[in-house]
């Protein structure tokens, strides 16, 4: 199921909420939010909308890496045929930069940055005393390493993702929070067991797919 699609129906269900709850434009707006993002973030565990942008800062770092390697090496070769000495460390470090670049896959380096926001989130609730931020910092900085439909599609990872949306909600003191991150969350295991992949809701205990293909 396409990102948009997801992006689609959990600002629908956000709608739904903001016209069912006592309506404000705040209290809209934070329902929307939260639905959207909920309908988005069992993704994470591969190239989504949430990390799209991501995507093109790990590009732009994986050919830093190789270039800066490339020139860090010429600037080694100008050097010894100028001064006929090599600098040894540098020429390791240009070597060792290349290399990098080389071995490190974009997704692996997209997946860093995630990680790298998670850890961001998990620093702020602990300095802010906010527990559902630590939880929320934990799901981002794991989420990417883990199999795409596997771990966040499953029955575990929502009632994590509830359990984040109830702090949030005490938090905000706006009732419904928790149940419309849940319903969010649940909109996109749902959507997906619709393609023909399916979802494995009870992985790892049950390991087959549950699917109802009719895209």
């Amino acid at each position: 199921m396409k990102g948009t699609t997801h992006l689609t129906i959990g600002m629908v269900i956000g709608a739904g909420a903001a016209a069912y709850y006592s309506f404000t434009p705040a209290n809209a707006a934070a329902y929307v939010a939260v639905a959207a993002i909920s309908a988005l973030s069992a993704d994470l565990d591969g190239p989504s909308i949430l990390s799209s942008k991501l995507g093109k800062v790990s590009k732009l770092i994986h050919d830093l890496l190789i270039w800066g390697g490339v020139i860090m090496i010429a600037i080694v070769s100008y050097l010894y045929v100028v001064n006929h000495t090599v600098g040894w460390k540098l020429l390791v470090a240009s070597v060792g930069v290349v290399l990098l670049g080389l071995v490190a896959k974009r997704g692996v380096i997209r997946n860093a940055l995630v990680s790298a926001i998670g850890g961001a989130f998990v620093y702020g609730g602990f300095w802010f005393g906010m527990n559902w931020l630590i939880g929320l910092g934990a799901f981002v900085a794991l989420a990417p390493w883990l199999k795409h439909r596997g771990m966040t599609h499953t029955v575990w990872a929502t009632a994590a993702w509830g359990a984040i949306a109830w702090g949030l909600e005490q938090q905000l003191h706006l009732e419904g929070i928790m149940r419309v991150a849940v319903i969010g969350y649940l909109s996109h295991l749902f959507a997906d067991t619709l393609t023909p992949s399916g979802v494995k809701w009870l992985y790892p205990l049950y390991k087959k797919p549950f699917k109802l293909s009719i895209f």
